[in-house]
């Protein structure tokens, strides 16, 4: 029965996948087949929906603050963390520093840290290629920004890819209940701002107003700006090294990523803790990741080899 389930998209098999992503086991498909599970990408559409409920409950500093203050907050956990960290070891961490990051990761709704770090290292193996899930050159810009997401084909762990990480249970935990930390998020969001309401009706602010805006709209946004780097920084920008994949580096992306829009520097040499390479190119989740060093969390952050920064002098793109 289980593995006829695993064979044929089963409503029942997609909605027990919202909670436990290996109750029902998938079998691993080519990646860039373009077959979408309505029934499993049903959350994704809800946060979406959910977005619109902003005209019902309005707006007030305070939540719009704490929903910029979250997209910030995770989206260094994004960056430093689900990519500079599980998906290129560009630094080092303690086991439970390693956890508490992750679950902070978590909370962005992009799932797991394995299943996140193994997408990533598979798109820099095939970067651009036909395997590739979500490059523009392939599968054009809706595909590459977002439609991969949907494909019943990329839902797995690729666990080959990850093995490293694997062998941490409490990692293996929170990647197959992936869903089990932002529903926290949202219920803390939602007692936040009811309690707010009771104790300081001044901020104008309530449980369903805090909720729209700290954790839909916030997290929307948040995994829009991420998936930027898939399709527009493959799209738009310049090239400084002649790196096989159309990868590009864009300003404006790095300031809405804190960094990540520093593409092709990071397609040129993918392991170092910074992916602006010189002085003027900002990278916010370096400097962050610089701070945390300063503070005994994490250690030997990779640097840029200094042949690497002289062929970006040389290349007159610099």
């Amino acid at each position: 029965m289980t593995n006829d389930i695993s064979r044929r998209p089963s409503v029942w098999a997609s909605i027990v996948r919202w909670f436990d992503t290996e109750a029902v086991p998938v079998e691993e498909g080519a990646g860039h087949v373009k077959k979408v599970d309505w029934v499993r990408i049903q959350p994704l559409l809800f946060m979406h929906l959910m977005c619109l409920g902003v005209f019902w409950v309005g707006w007030s500093w305070v939540a719009v603050s704490v929903a910029v203050l979250l997209y910030l907050v995770r989206m260094f956990a994004i960056t430093g963390f689900y990519h500079r960290y599980f998906s290129h070891n560009a630094f080092k961490a303690d086991r439970h520093w390693q956890f508490v990051f992750a679950v902070l990761g978590n909370t962005s709704v992009q799932r797991g840290p394995l299943w996140w770090a193994a997408h990533h290292r598979h798109h820099h193996q095939y970067a651009d290629r036909p395997e590739d899930v979500h490059s523009p050159r392939q599968h054009g810009f809706w595909w590459s920004h977002i439609g991969w997401m949907t494909s019943r084909a990329n839902f797995p762990t690729q666990l080959r890819y990850v093995r490293d990480w694997a062998r941490y249970p409490e990692l293996r935990w929170l990647n197959r209940f992936d869903v089990v930390v932002p529903i926290l998020l949202a219920a803390f969001l939602y007692g936040l701002g009811a309690l707010l309401q009771r104790t300081a009706p001044v901020l104008g602010t309530s449980g369903a107003q805090m909720l729209v805006w700290g954790f839909f709209i916030s997290s929307t946004v948040l995994l829009h700006a991420t998936v930027t780097i898939n399709s527009l920084d493959h799209m738009f920008g310049t090239r400084r090294y002649d790196t096989p994949d159309t990868s590009r580096n864009n300003p404006l992306l790095a300031l809405v990523t804190l960094g990540e829009g520093w593409h092709n520097n990071h397609h040129h040499y993918a392991v170092a803790a910074r992916q602006g390479f010189f002085w003027w190119e900002f990278d916010i989740t370096y400097l962050l990741l610089r701070g945390l060093e300063k503070m005994g969390i994490i250690r030997d952050l990779r640097p840029v080899p200094q042949h690497i920064l002289q062929e970006g002098r040389i290349s007159g793109s610099a």
